[in-house]
């Protein structure tokens, strides 16, 4: 695999070291700096911009995240949230780095973008309804704070990474959508203790790299067909 960085354009660059910049002063701001969390915003927005790009390697920085964002989860017992990163999205994406390389590009330097058909529509219906659930269920029995939206969560980061898996650009939006979900979550609990700011501030700069991926996908995507029609 190539150096992931290099394919990066001007723009990309920027909103890069951007949102690195804004998310560093919002956990450096409050004077009691969480390294933990520091350290997986980081990986987080570098995974989002590498996203954008279709590079595998976003795979790989989602794999470490889930691990220390789980661990954040614990920490305040959102049991939900450190449930779904250790038990859905770390494994879709290891999962999903071995489809993104069985499935490159023409120019071998981002992953081939595929469209859903209705029997992909129909399976993410169903496997999500299932999911959902049954982590409802689970995390109704660990007593978990704002269960609603913890449940909401689970079902948007299921589709967000079932949608990465598959290849399809509407990925982007099931992350954007669970960014939502996550913001309204800290937002309580930065309400109950302003020390998890920063983590709303986090998820708010996710949001946006996840919209700047989505446009980015779309936009990959007309090139990608337009190849093809033209083959």
């Amino acid at each position: 695999m190539h150096n992931p960085l290099k394919s990066l354009t001007r723009r990309e660059w920027m909103i890069w070291l951007i949102s690195l910049a804004i998310v560093t002063i919002s956990n450096l701001a409050p004077g009691n700096v969480d390294l933990l969390t520091l350290t997986a915003t980081w990986i987080g927005v570098t995974a989002l911009i590498l996203a954008a790009k279709g590079n595998v390697w976003v795979q790989i920085l989602i794999t470490v995240f889930s691990i220390l964002y789980a661990v954040i989860s614990w920490k305040f017992r959102y049991w939900g949230e450190m449930i779904t990163y250790l038990g859905m999205t770390l494994p879709m994406a290891v999962w999903s780095t071995i489809t993104w390389l069985r499935n490159p590009s023409e120019s071998g330097k981002e992953v081939a973008i595929r469209r859903l058909t209705r029997r992909h529509v129909a399976l993410l219906l169903i496997s999500g309804a299932v999911v959902t659930a049954l982590f409802w269920y689970l995390l109704r029995l660990f007593d978990t704070p704002n269960l609603a939206l913890s449940t909401l969560s689970i079902a948007t980061s299921f589709f967000a990474a079932a949608l990465t898996m598959l290849r399809s650009f509407y990925y982007a939006l099931g992350y954007a959508a669970n960014d939502l979900v996550l913001i309204l979550l800290w937002l309580l609990a930065s309400i109950e203790n302003p020390a998890y700011l920063p983590v709303l501030v986090n998820f708010v700069i996710f949001f946006l790299n996840d919209m700047y991926g989505f446009f980015s996908w779309r936009k990959r995507e007309a090139v990608q067909f337009a190849a093809e029609c033209g083959a």
